[in-house]
């Protein structure tokens, strides 16, 4: 009977010395492979939602993974019941296995030995055992429903492009040139019930005064050689022309870092603003093609037939968004329809998403560009970059201001929405 006691003692205390193990090394498995997503999936596709969908549903399964072991919160896809995790499992091994397997089914094969070499350095710091089993099990479990759940959901389907000649049509700048995210607004979304379910109010009326003025605010600050852009303008809106992932999965990585946030929160956190930033591109793209409405280039170019008196064609007219712009990449009017911003519907919905988790919305932040590295932008609260980002696709010369804030307002619509349908605290 003392050896079954002894058994027992020890059996405890090693689940209680895994339960112990400071978070800071969970939170780096976990910071680890939301980076190595990260930078897998800005190389999924020539696409920025190719690599939305794709972080997404690394985010999602790793969430599920982690809160299955010790559930807190609704899962996302996982049925728990069924699953009956053990909570003694490695959260640092149901992290990688989740991350993982997903990864190596959407990625190029060429890619795939890299991402095994980071999955077996991870699990090789992991002691072998029934805890890192239970972990692998679950981590497994939550990759294959995430991947059963996005199977056949339209990624990159077909999309017949509808290109109008009259005034106010979206046309491509070549005929070539056209978008390769059209698929976007027919992909079935993660969190929301329908593409269409936020639709916008839509572009002003050619005719109408609100037209003209907007039309004459782009045509002004947005010029290629703008004279009333400032210089802090003009490095704003080439800031902003960055990956979502990169900007957005960095700034939760460094605030759970600053706030001292738990692993399993923070991996909710990561599922939370993925998903609501995916389904923020789906909204938006399914917007554009319903209005399909001109981009300033074309609108400023051929003022001359949109019937509305206020406003002056200028057949030479070019946006700061321009190739004779000095960045990397180069800039351009981008190869879709001007409303709403896809940056407004994306970044709205993470803002909205972080300002929800934090329960507030005055929390200072960097956020770091790939354009300008080691030059970040500081704000004192989220919706103060949001203003930001709307602005910034005015000075850039791509978008009417409308089209910034109707798409901010979509993505506050699926972040309220998905606050109020997914990843509650459960007793």
């Amino acid at each position: 009977m003392f050896r079954h006691t002894r058994r027992a003692l020890l059996a405890f205390a090693a689940t209680v010395a895994v339960l112990a193990v400071p978070s800071v090394a969970q939170a780096d498995v976990l910071n680890d492979w939301n980076v190595i997503a990260q930078n897998q999936a800005l190389t999924l596709r020539p696409t920025a939602h190719g690599q939305t969908r794709g972080i997404a549903m690394v985010q999602g399964a790793v969430y599920d993974a982690v809160n299955a072991l010790r559930p807190r919160y609704e899962p996302y896809l996982l049925d728990l019941a069924a699953l009956h995790a053990r909570p003694f499992g490695s959260r640092k091994a149901a992290i990688a296995t989740a991350a993982h397997h997903v990864l190596v089914e959407i990625v190029a094969p060429a890619q795939v030995a890299g991402l095994d070499s980071a999955y077996a350095a991870t699990m090789a710091r992991i002691p072998n055992g029934r805890v890192k089993n239970e972990g692998v099990r679950v981590g497994a479990a939550a990759a294959a429903a995430m991947l059963a759940a996005r199977d056949d959901d339209g990624f990159m389907a077909p999309f017949t492009f509808v290109i109008g000649s009259d005034a106010g049509d979206w046309r491509p700048l070549t005929p070539t040139a056209l978008d390769p995210d059209a698929w976007v607004g027919n992909l079935v979304p993660f969190l929301i019930e329908s593409p269409s379910q936020f639709r916008s109010a839509g572009p002003n009326a050619l005719t109408s005064a609100a037209y003209a003025e907007e039309f004459a605010e782009v045509k002004e600050i947005g010029a290629l050689n703008s004279s009333t852009r400032t210089a802090d303008q003009t490095t704003a809106a080439i800031f902003w022309q960055a990956p979502p992932a990169a900007l957005w999965n960095r700034l939760a990585r460094d605030l759970s870092a600053e706030h001292d946030i738990s692993v399993a929160k923070e991996a909710r956190l990561l599922a939370m603003i993925n998903l609501a930033a995916a389904d923020g591109a789906i909204a938006c793209w399914n917007e554009k093609y319903y209005w399909n409405f001109w981009r300033p280039r074309a609108a400023i170019q051929e003022a001359d037939t949109d019937g509305n008196p206020a406003t002056v064609a200028d057949p030479t007219w070019e946006p700061l968004f321009h190739p004779s712009t000095p960045t990397t990449p180069s800039l351009i009017t981008p190869p879709f329809p001007d409303h709403p911003s896809g940056h407004g519907c994306v970044s709205g919905a993470v803002l909205h998403t972080f300002r929800a988790f934090f329960g507030t919305n005055e929390v200072a932040f960097d956020v770091h560009s790939g354009r300008f590295p080691g030059q970040p932008r500081h704000f004192g609260r989220f919706t103060r970059a949001l203003d930001e980002i709307i602005d910034a696709r005015v000075w850039g010369g791509i978008h009417f201001r409308t089209a910034d804030v109707q798409g901010a307002v979509i993505g506050k619509k699926v972040a309220r929405y998905m606050r109020r349908h997914y990843f509650q605290r459960v007793d």
